[in-house]
């Protein structure tokens, strides 16, 4: 997987919050981050790695302060093997500065040099989070998707099913928004998934009758959250027709939709007039959190119903 991801992307996203400056002339910005190859990618950003090279390396003051002690043959092959694995750039964290032999291999090779005040790790974690969540792979699902009590929730249902008015009931309930009408999500590890707004939604809500509201001039700042980690789907149906097959009363099985191959837990809630659908939302969160830990009350009541049983047999 390839994308046009550059230098200046990546300068142009982390400026503000790495505090990043450029510390060498600023050539070959349109470097791609992830460059068209065979056979398997190198890691994208890290420490100072010269066997196994990423394409973003980072020199906190430990890996500086290795480099200034090495002797002056052994600084050059370095210096050669940093360089020849032709790096996409080069961070100094913790206000380091590069020595002028480093500096000058950078301006041979066109490497873009950028330093940060930052740690070397808040710089690797940074990045890393946000580099893999532009690489990976990407799905966006109608609904709206919601933090609720503490969890990532996404509302799913046929168009005018009042996903949006319910995402205003549990805003003043306490709970924040993510992403309504078109939530974007994206794998960040093996049994991860996140979900975000595209920057064009981002605190907007569009709700029947009233039009586009903004959800942070209206609720405030800690109404609104950035991304989340996906940890169940609530689908919202009207049972009303023949069509549709009765809900299980007693159900102990999970139910599960795919979500970019990965299996999600998904409640299904009937619509009808007359049901508070925030607290039945709440409470289903609740019991997925208890499902999280190992409890489930349907199984402990069919338990309890047998043991019962079998004592009266006796």
């Amino acid at each position: 997987m390839t994308t046009n991801l550059t230098v200046q992307d990546v300068f142009d996203s982390h400026q503000k919050p790495l505090e990043l400056l450029w510390l060498s002339e600023t050539i070959q910005t349109d470097r791609l981050i992830l460059e068209p190859q065979s056979g398997p990618q190198p890691n994208l950003v890290g420490y100072l790695n010269l066997i196994r090279p990423n394409r973003i390396q980072v020199l906190g003051a430990t890996e500086t302060q290795y480099l200034s002690g090495l002797e002056a043959d052994i600084y050059e092959d370095a210096l050669r093997q940093l360089f020849d694995a032709r790096p996409a750039m080069i961070i100094f964290a913790c206000s380091t500065t590069p020595s002028a032999a480093l500096r000058q291999c950078a301006n041979d090779t066109g490497t873009p040099l950028l330093g940060s005040p930052c740690t070397a790790r808040r710089v690797i974690e940074v990045m890393d989070f946000h580099i893999n969540s532009i690489l990976s792979k990407k799905q966006i699902i109608h609904g709206v998707f919601m933090e609720v009590l503490g969890l990532g929730v996404l509302l799913t249902g046929p168009s005018g099913a009042g996903k949006s008015e319910l995402a205003l009931e549990l805003l003043t309930r306490g709970h924040r928004l993510i992403a309504d009408d078109a939530p974007e999500f994206f794998q960040t590890t093996p049994d991860r998934i996140h979900g975000r707004c595209p920057d064009l939604l981002a605190d907007f809500i569009e709700v029947r009758g009233l039009g586009i509201l903004n959800v942070r001039a209206m609720f405030g700042d800690n109404a609104v959250l950035n991304d989340k980690r996906l940890s169940l789907i609530i689908k919202l149906e009207n049972f009303g027709s023949q069509n549709n097959t009765p809900l299980e009363r007693l159900d102990c099985a999970q139910r599960y939709l795919k979500v970019l191959d990965m299996d999600i837990p998904e409640v299904v809630l009937a619509l009808g007039p007359g049901r508070d659908l925030s607290i039945i939302i709440e409470t289903a969160v609740r019991n997925h959190a208890l499902h999280l830990r190992g409890y489930n009350s349907a199984q402990d009541f069919i338990n309890r119903q047998r043991k019962l049983i079998k004592n009266n047999a006796s």
